[in-house]
């Protein structure tokens, strides 16, 4: 039997930290020990618990979530991270990557996703805790679900120019919440805080892509609009 997976939420909203209590509490094999809502709260709970998984934030009241990951490097905890943040900035997710993060979530949150990433995360810690030699095998396929995102897999991974992966991402996390009635350009930007032309320019790569089909919907008043919608 697997041992319990020791989880740290470091969030400054409540809110958003009942969430990830909540959906952590729904996966076997995990449990939350602790929750910190600074940076320093975290710091105590990392020397007192030293727990096997942080899921962070990367805006904190006192410092960046980033930084945070420094102070965990530098402190050689056995401690992995799991990012979950509406922050995309190119050097917020660099800083990431160079850190080791075990995966980057971008919010809003959806419980398939979490979950998809716990799970990800507990199997490959439990193929890095055998005493056994990996495969070629084992450790591409490892370094590959470490990397990417389930969504990730079943786009092409070489996205064109103005295609930002991690933007693609949050649009299909709309989209399959919405997309069963079908999504304007216009009604994807409110939802996901972009430009009519960007949203559009999302959803015509998926398209291209065979994920979504576009109509022409001709209303009562005014032009038709073009709506997209999931492939069934």
């Amino acid at each position: 039997m697997d041992d319990i997976i020791e989880v740290l939420i470091v969030e400054d909203d409540p809110r958003i930290a009942e969430i990830h209590r909540r959906f952590t509490g729904k996966i076997e094999g995990f449990r939350i020990v602790a929750s910190a809502a600074t940076g320093a709260e975290a710091k105590e709970w990392l020397s007192v618990m030293q727990p096997q998984l942080v899921l962070l934030d990367v805006y904190l009241p006192d410092m960046l979530g980033v930084d945070l990951v420094k102070y965990i490097r530098s402190e050689q905890y056995d401690t992995d991270v799991i990012m979950i943040t509406a922050a995309s900035e190119a050097e917020i997710v660099k800083s990431a990557l160079h850190g080791g993060v075990f995966d980057f979530i971008m919010k809003p949150l959806t419980f398939d996703r979490f979950a998809a990433a716990l799970e990800r995360y507990r199997q490959s810690r439990r193929e890095l805790q055998g005493g056994e030699r990996l495969s070629s095998e084992q450790i591409e396929m490892f370094w590959r679900s470490a990397r990417t995102s389930p969504k990730e897999d079943e786009l092409e991974l070489d996205v064109p120019k103005g295609i930002d992966p991690l933007t693609l991402e949050r649009v299909l996390e709309y989209i399959e919440k919405d997309g069963k009635e079908g999504l304007t350009a216009e009604s994807l930007g409110v939802k996901a805080g972009l430009s009519r032309s960007t949203a559009r320019r999302y959803l015509e790569y998926l398209v291209s892509q065979k994920k979504l089909s576009a109509q022409l919907i001709y209303g009562t008043i005014g032009r038709p609009e073009r709506r997209y919608f999931i492939k069934s």
